[in-house]
């Protein structure tokens, strides 16, 4: 028995994983390097095309949870990220080259999985399918999906950040800190005043964008807003976004008087590249020259990437899909990755390893592995599949998903890792006994 699995990404690839471990062969088809989406530049797995970072590593946040439940499962993604990793504060980041290399690597040294560099068109509803092609679906794959679901409109958009050289910062005028003081110093923040912040926002407003093909359809995430659109909604909404400028206190001056500031994040192992966090951008690239050099300690920044904004494609899951991530009306095929709707790279590889799992013991016939509501790795599927939402936006690990704790708490964070604990302790139990 053989699962054809669609795209090497990172919930292809811990499907794949997950199927291996239980003794199921597969078929990992990537249609790289004979052919790349908008986005994708590398021949490696599970290529990284925005943020470097994995989000929070605590498991008083969500997504830190979400990868401790993963943890559990033995996650490849997991894996890598810990090979791979770079100083990132309380965020777990990634080296991107590291990460891919890692786990393309494990995949194709693995007897039981076999990669088929193709890109796949159709869909074969009587063959066992896990179907993560990703939010940039080629468009052959997606008009058979959208059929297939009956599905008419499919498409949102999102953006991806710039990335710079460390050496063209001018660290005269920025410094290291982590907000509130919460783990180590890893960012790089440039702060700015009332002045300089004003001519800034002024120009990011009034400049030129991309083109966007079918811009008419677009749908922006919120999750993953362009910093341009974001400040259109107002000269304070960057205040409250990226630009915040609480809780970061210079060393240089023992103040945190700034009025905004744009921090820098860590974007390779080396250390000598850094992101701009929450600059995803749909500007044109001399603009964003232009305009980005005007941070202070940015002047003269040497961008090795530019922002770029492209098509991410998702399913109404509700209609579609059961709560194992499963077709309702083809039980032979499963979807994984963001487009199911769940948002973010981890949350993608979870479902990923919940899809793998689960339709090995379909095929071993053996109970499949019940998604609970007490666990982030279960409550997403349960929240994307709830057909009382009306029509599905994309969704992140949030603790607003997860059943919440009864008892009266004092403090939040004390309450979320109350939470959290009981996850673990229930996903342990219940996986062994499978």
């Amino acid at each position: 028995m053989r699962v054809k699995i669609i795209g090497a990404g990172l919930a292809g690839c811990e499907a794949a994983w997950q199927l291996a471990k239980k003794g199921i062969e597969s078929e990992l088809y990537e249609m790289k390097p004979k052919k790349f989406s908008p986005a994708h530049k590398k021949e490696y797995f599970a290529e990284l095309v925005c943020s470097n970072s994995l989000k929070a590593e605590r498991i008083e946040n969500a997504c830190g949870l979400l990868k401790e439940e993963m943890r559990l499962f033995d996650s490849l993604i997991m894996q890598a990220a810990d090979v791979s990793k770079v100083p990132a504060g309380g965020a777990l980041a990634v080296d991107r080259d590291v990460f891919s290399v890692f786990i393309t690597g494990k995949i194709k040294n693995e007897p039981l999985i076999t990669v088929i560099n193709e890109e796949v068109e159709n869909i074969d509803t009587d063959a066992f399918t896990i179907i993560a092609t990703g939010p940039l679906t080629s468009d052959k794959l997606s008009e058979n999906i959208l059929k297939l679901t009956g599905e008419k409109n499919m498409y949102f958009y999102d953006a991806a950040a710039p990335v710079i050289t460390k050496e063209s910062i001018d660290f005269e005028k920025v410094f290291y800190a982590a907000r509130y003081n919460r783990g180590t110093a890893d960012y790089i923040n440039c702060p700015m005043n009332q002045e300089e912040y004003t001519e800034f926002y002024n120009a990011l407003i009034n400049a030129q964008t991309a083109e966007l093909k079918k811009f008419e359809d677009q749908k922006v995430f919120e999750g993953c807003m362009p910093v341009e659109v974001m400040a259109k909604r107002g000269f304070e909404t960057l205040l409250f976004g990226p630009l915040k400028p609480v809780g970061l206190v210079n060393p240089k001056t023992g103040k945190d008087d700034a009025y905004a500031v744009v921090q820098l994040r860590q974007d390779n192992q080396e250390a000598t590249l850094y992101n701009m966090v929450g600059f995803q951008t749909n500007l044109k690239w001399p603009e964003q020259k232009r305009v980005f050099s005007m941070i202070p300690g940015l002047e003269h920044a040497e961008f090795v990437r530019y922002g770029v904004m492209h098509r991410n494609t998702y399913i109404q899951a509700p209609k579609v899909l059961d709560r194992f991530y499963r077709m309702k009306e083809y039980e032979k095929v499963f979807f994984a990755g963001q487009i199911t709707g769940v948002e973010g790279y981890v949350e993608s590889a979870s479902s990923g390893i919940m899809a793998g799992f689960n339709m090995a013991r379909m095929i071993n016939g053996e109970k499949m592995l019940e998604p609970s509501s007490k666990t982030c790795i279960g409550a997403l599927p349960l929240y994307i599949t709830n057909e009382s939402l009306g029509r599905l936006q994309p969704m992140n690990a949030n603790f607003g998903i997860i059943d919440s704790w009864s008892e009266r708490v004092k403090g939040k964070a004390e309450r979320y890792r109350l939470i959290a604990q009981r996850s673990l302790d229930y996903l342990k139990e219940e996986l062994s006994k499978q």
